[in-house]
């Protein structure tokens, strides 16, 4: 038998030679089916981890690669081997093409799997790959180059029939000329990087008067991601719809479609739930949305999962191709829940040589299913992210229609290097009301501490009414402000603050004595009686106010009088039990009896229910104090919103600002943040870091000079 690698060097070099539309003529004669029995992933977190489970369930070893962050990780201790590949920045890491290639042959792996993000586009590595003999489980380097530049992309659609936006994607990359083409187009104007995807290089310029400092923010960010400041421009239609297409196709020229995929609802133009299928589509749109997408991917001589994207008009639902990614998804497992199959097989199936093991008629659509993508960031904030440590992590259980896709452990980082996702939490129903009910029920269940997290936004996403009736759009969050971001959330109702001061003193009565002393509680004896009754004292901050609670023991067990602030005296009965899903506080109010999560850690008590997480600080011991990073910023200084990378700094001590302008940029989690300044004034000094130094959140960069 032939050896596997020179079985490929044939394969890569008739691609090569002959292009691939050829090579799908030839390659029955000169490549016969492969076993690929150890394969190394080029990722990271819940797709590596993900990737394994399918490639175990084939019987094939798997390799992991990680850098110094991810030692620990979940992706490393569930790999058959594990190699260090370097430092924590990815562009020393998962991007070292070279290293990972030597990591393949040493650990003598026949294939690599490249998950998604990193190196899965890069058309580079996969040459790479192919020189070494190494399988690359993905499309050719033509297709990958071919969709991996916009232009070229759009000039192939166009040729195969398939609808695109009216923009620019000329070569001609000077100011003048992207001034005089956005002219032309006309305003609101997307400006986009040619390469990459994810949203990375990505603004609208809603005027021609922010189109120069929109522009060079996207290129800034292009450059850092893609290494490539290319853009092109279109027309901006106002709140479209996103809908994408999964494509599958092997190396015998048999293409087929999975359905389509709703992921308009963003924010920062970045996906943060998604369902399959869109919603109120009919038959005939999504017949023509599928057909559309296997002529591209034919277009191309596609091998393997891919994306086909578009632009849909929400009324009238005329779409237009936007990009096509030459990868598996994120959001991939919604389209398996409701077609039963597993993408990743298919991907290592296709990539030893065998053929699809389907037609087109045999695919079938079957309910409906719902991902959330759970980040730890800040919604409140501009959905900023939030690096630090997962101290305290329980998910929802897996089902047999529910998953939960994460790569990450209670007591792991969530570090500032890598993409802040958590995890992603997968959800089928019989139909879309039943998936968003269940996806509702089990974002309740999911309890964090030590970093804040999106669960509470998207459980009011997913019960919105406008979201329930499908009435979604790319504008949707901004739309729905009032109703995804309600003042009421900011406000800590009676029963709640009960929930909490009881929930926490009776867990401190469990390993504490009636002469303990807690952090946050005084505790006051009553005049002596013969059932010695007691008064304590909860104080604690929710939203920066003060909250008191006052609790009375009475006589029966498990009985007591509690008042919030100065209300009125409440009978309460409360106790607690552990389950699966940890502690469970029974309390009952003015005759109604919930069940509730209570976690608690360091000085914060956290109450799980239905509508969410509500968390409540107890005050601080006096020798403990709060660095500088947690300060707010005032209106002399301009602080890091998040811990990051400085980019650049953009002022010196002694320029005169106005308020709004750029002062310093910072790099985290894949994402640009430009800080402004909050006042006209005078750089009075600014921090002693320089590029490419890491900053904490609220790391003081620039100081004006005080207001006289």
């Amino acid at each position: 038998m032939l050896n596997i690698k020179h079985l490929f060097k044939i394969r890569n070099s008739l691609i090569i030679q002959y292009g691939f539309k050829n090579y799908h003529a030839r390659v029955k004669t000169n490549l016969q089916h492969r076993n690929i029995d150890k394969v190394l992933i080029a990722n990271r977190g819940e797709i590596a981890c993900r990737v394994m489970r399918t490639a175990k369930k084939l019987g094939i070893r798997t390799v992991a690669v990680y850098s110094d962050a991810d030692k620990n990780a979940m992706h490393v201790a569930m790999a058959d081997e594990a190699y260090h590949i370097g430092p924590a920045p990815s562009s020393q890491s998962y991007l070292n093409a070279s290293k990972i290639l030597e990591v393949a042959n040493k650990s003598n792996s026949q294939a690599i799997h490249p998950g998604y993000g990193f190196l899965s586009e890069n058309v580079e590595f996969c040459e790479k790959c192919a020189n070494e003999g190494v399988i690359f489980i993905g499309p050719p380097p033509s297709a990958i180059r071919d969709m991996g530049i916009k232009s070229t992309s759009k000039a192939i659609m166009s040729s195969a029939g398939v609808p695109i936006v009216k923009g620019y994607h000329g070569e001609d990359q000077s100011v003048e000329r992207l001034q005089a083409e956005a002219h032309k187009i006309g305003f609101p104007l997307m400006i986009k990087a040619v390469r990459g995807g994810g949203g990375k290089g990505m603004r609208i310029a809603m005027t021609e008067g922010e189109f120069l400092s929109q522009l060079e923010s996207a290129k800034r960010e292009s450059l850092k991601s893609f290494g490539d400041e290319s853009m092109l421009l279109e027309q901006y239609i106002t709140d479209p719809r996103h809908v994408e297409v999964q494509v599958f196709a092997d190396m015998y020229g048999n293409a087929v479609h999975l359905f389509e995929r709703d992921c308009s609802v963003q924010r920062r133009h970045q996906k943060i739930i998604e369902e399959a299928p869109a919603p109120g589509l009919s038959e005939d749109t999504r017949r023509a949305l599928g057909e559309a997408a296997v002529r591209a991917a034919k277009a191309v001589g596609y091998v393997g999962a891919g994306t086909v994207e578009f632009i849909l008009h929400r009324v009238t639902h005329d779409f237009h191709f936007m990009e096509m990614n030459t990868r598996l998804q994120v959001e991939h497992p919604i389209t398996e829940m409701i077609t039963g199959t597993d993408l990743v097989e298919w991907q290592l199936r296709v990539a030893a040589g065998e053929p699809l093991p389907v037609k087109q008629e045999d695919i079938v659509r079957r309910g409906h299913a719902v991902e959330c993508r759970i980040y730890a960031e800040e919604p409140r904030a501009g959905f900023l992210p939030r690096a630090g440590t997962l101290h305290r992590l329980t998910q929802p259980t897996p089902e047999e229609f529910v998953r939960v896709e994460t790569g990450v452990r209670e007591g792991q980082e969530v570090s500032v290097h890598y993409d802040p996702m958590i995890a992603k939490l997968v959800v089928w129903g019989q139909d879309r009301n039943e998936a968003l009910a269940k996806t509702r029920r089990k974002l309740s269940e999911y309890q964090v501490a030590g970093l804040e997290t999106n669960v509470n936004f998207l459980l009011r996403l997913s019960g919105a009414s406008a979201f329930v009736a499908g009435d979604v759009h790319t504008a949707f969050i901004q739309q729905h402000e009032r109703e995804l971001f309600p003042d009421t959330d900011l406000v800590l109702g009676e029963q709640r603050a009960i929930q909490a001061a009881l929930g926490y003193l009776i867990k401190s009565q469990l390993s504490a004595s009636v002469n303990d002393t807690w952090k946050g509680i005084s505790v006051t004896p009553i005049a002596w009686r013969p059932n010695y009754q007691l008064r304590r004292t909860v104080n604690f901050k929710f939203d920066d106010k003060d909250v008191k609670v006052n609790i009375e023991y009475d006589s029966t067990p498990n009985t007591y009088k509690v008042q919030v602030d100065d209300g009125e005296w409440k009978h309460v009965e409360a106790s607690l039990k552990h389950t699966d899903q940890g502690l469970r506080l029974i309390i009952k109010v003015d005759d109604k009896t919930s069940n509730v999560g209570l976690l608690t850690y360091d000085q914060e008590v956290h109450i799980y229910d239905e509508n969410g997480q509500t968390v409540v600080h107890l005050p601080r011991p006096k020798y403990q104090t709060i660095t500088s990073g947690d300060a707010g910023a005032s209106s002399n200084s301009a602080s890091s919103p998040t811990p990051g990378v400085l980019e650049r700094i953009l002022v010196n001590k002694g320029d005169k600002v106005v308020k709004g302008q750029p002062l310093f940029v910072v790099i985290a989690m894949k994402m640009e943040y430009v800080v402004r300044s909050p006042r006209d004034g005078v750089v009075a000094s600014v921090a002693s870091v320089k590029q490419g130094d890491a900053v904490g959140k609220g790391a003081q960069i620039v100081v004006l000079e005080g207001e006289s």
